[in-house]
């Protein structure tokens, strides 16, 4: 790991932001016998709410000095011993744009910095490019930098994401309040059974899990309480997409992978940036779950051992060292001679059980050059009245499928793209089944597919494979007896019936939801009049699979997915404020004239 220098750490600089508050940073320099070298380097800057002393990033931090940068880490605003009070993502744009501005002025400083960083330490890199930054040289953004966090990550088709609620409860034990009175503070929030306050949505402010921290929970309740797409949400740090115009022409990579909530945060800012920034901007989708980028799975399938980031690289900070020297330090590497686009279809394993119990799903690695492929041909899949799925229309008049949705009992969430979900949600690919390992599931943990609540439709075996690559939604005609309701849609791979798996495996591959009075606008409600029939389109994170011959491919739909979205009181009301529930007797239509279908970028064959 090591390569030329040593190094030389400066701890806890406290550098002072526009409004007078102090972050906490350190310094790591090149060095020769204990003494930082003279003269000046190009900069690498990652900046944090997770401690910048913790283990992992400091050993990066010091693989990148030994390979000649002045490598900086900085708690972000309010966080360990940084100062001032807590706000998530707001504050980062300026915090990290005046960062720049002290670095600018070190004697150490060449004249470009690079940034880095996993999630977190992607927003803040985000937000600052947002305001443009003069020294800012290139940026390598690792699963985060919001596109639009109202439509991604905080919010998902007008339902929240209640990741949000674990984040904020974990992050409450590590808070300064719970350090500073541990046994009576840090006790009383560690005290708490999460599962149990799960139970008792929506939380109330002064009576909830995060009562010991107000500036956490005021956050919290906040932001679930801000259900339309106003000022908040297209602030600087939470939605690039407002400040495209002006976002930094640097060399980039927006790296994100298919089980990771930021997948389409990913592709959306590589859409829109690389159609007219000089860039180079770069795409890298890989099939983990959320950093999880040097395992060979994502929940319970295994990709193979190609799908682990050292597939392309000696390791990950080999990788972005190579990016770093090419931007930074000017070395003719052929960086910018390989496709833009680099990304990991999933499929085409064995489909055995492997030795850690593991689906073999597998999957390879291809280069591309654009994201969506050009190539790809959108291709409908239709709703058939027999629970069918096929590319023909169906004919003649049907009676809709209709279903009772309970808000007291959702569907319960079985892996997907997920982050900072655990101990309450778990994240990744999973036969499609109740059990013991998900929030909400109850005996005898039958499938999904069997609850009178779940819509299944799906394909006849496949007569090939067929790969499916690229955005992904799903029009539907839907009514209701209420005025508002959710629709959820999942896309699953079925392996049929094996050996290993007697009742084959319904993998999740991808989902997304609506919530219906948002079906016209995000700045605006809309109510429905109960029975008169509506299209709606529910649009799903972004998919790279290959379905093979003998699977099935099969579209899930149904009004809840809990714990990983809030559950709808089909009322109207905001379920982050309002407790209030009642059943609605949901239907989706399939005839000639309302051709539900589920729009799939089909790839052809070679």
């Amino acid at each position: 790991m090591p390569g030329g220098y040593e190094i030389h750490t400066e701890s806890n600089i406290m550098v002072a932001m526009r409004d007078g508050v102090r972050m906490a940073t350190d310094v790591y320099r090149p060095a020769k016998a204990g003494v930082a070298l003279d003269g000046a380097f190009p900069v690498l800057l990652q900046r944090t709410p997770y401690s910048k002393t913790r283990e992992d990033l400091a050993l990066e931090a010091l693989f990148f000095t030994s390979h000649g940068y002045v490598t900086v880490l900085q708690d972000c605003r309010a966080r360990y011993l940084s100062e001032g009070g807590f706000t998530k993502y707001t504050d980062e744009g300026e915090d990290s744009f005046d960062t720049l501005a002290w670095l600018a002025k070190q004697p150490w400083h060449e004249g470009k910095v690079g940034t880095y960083g996993l999630s977190y330490s992607a927003h803040t890199q985000a937000a600052a490019a947002c305001l443009n930054p003069p020294n800012l040289g290139c940026m390598w953004l690792d699963s985060g930098g919001f596109s639009n966090a109202f439509l991604n990550a905080c919010r998902n088709g007008g339902a929240f994401e209640l990741r949000q609620l674990t984040w904020a409860y974990k992050e409450a034990v590590e808070s300064r309040e719970a350090h500073a009175d541990p046994d009576v503070i840090g006790a009383a929030i560690e005290s708490q059974n999460i599962f149990d306050w799960f139970k008792k949505l929506p939380w109330k402010k002064g009576h909830s899990p995060l009562q010991w921290t107000p500036d956490y929970e005021d956050y919290l309740l906040d932001i679930w309480a801000r259900e339309t797409f106003d000022d908040y949400w297209k602030q600087i740090g939470l939605c690039a997409e407002e400040y495209y115009d002006s976002f930094s022409d640097v060399p980039q990579v927006h790296m994100s992978a298919w089980y990771d909530p930021y997948s389409r945060t990913a592709t959306d800012n590589y859409v829109a940036l690389s159609g007219f920034k000089k860039g180079p901007v770069s795409l890298l989708m890989g099939p983990w779950t959320h950093g999880a980028r040097s395992v060979t799975y994502s929940g319970n399938v295994d990709f193979g051992q190609s799908a682990i980031i050292e597939h392309l690289a000696a390791d990950f900070n080999h990788l972005r060292l190579r990016f770093f020297d090419r931007w930074l330090k000017g070395e003719d590497n052929g960086w910018e001679e390989q496709a833009p686009v680099m990304l990991f279809v999933m499929g085409g394993g064995s489909g055995r059980k492997n030795s850690q119990q593991r689906l073999e799903h597998g999957g390879r690695w291809r280069s591309e050059n654009e994201w969506p492929l050009a190539r790809a041909v959108n291709t409908p899949f239709y709703l058939q009245p027999d629970g069918g799925l096929s590319t023909q229309l169906p004919e003649g008049p049907h009676p809709p499928d209709t279903y009772l949705f309970d808000p007291d009992h959702p569907v319960p969430t079985v892996g997907g793209n997920i982050s900072s979900g655990q101990p309450v949600m778990a994240a990744g690919g999973f036969d499609q089944k109740e059990s013991e390992e998900f929030f909400g599931s109850e005996e005898p943990y039958l499938p999904l597919a069997t609850r009178p609540d779940v819509l299944v439709f799906q394909t006849e075996p496949l007569v090939e494979d067929l790969e499916v690559t690229g955005p992904v939604s799903v029009q539907l005609w839907i009514s209701s007896s209420a005025v508002d309701t959710d629709f959820t849609a999942k896309l699953v791979d079925v392996y049929p019936p094996s050996e290993d798996y007697p009742e084959g495996y319904a993998l999740n591959l991808t989902d997304g939801i609506l919530r219906v009075k948002f079906r016209s606008s995000w700045e605006r409600t809309e109510l429905m009049v109960p029975g008169e029939v509506y299209q709606v389109e529910v649009g799903l994170l972004p998919i790279s699979n290959l379905f093979v011959k003998g699977h099935r491919i099969r579209l899930d739909i149904s009004s809840s997915n809990f714990p990983r979205f809030d559950v709808n009181g089909n009322t109207g009301e905001n379920p982050g404020t309002s407790p209030v529930r009642i059943t609605a007797l949901n239907s989706v239509y399939h005839d000639e004239t309302r051709p539900s279908h589920i729009l799939l970028p089909v790839i052809p064959a070679d």
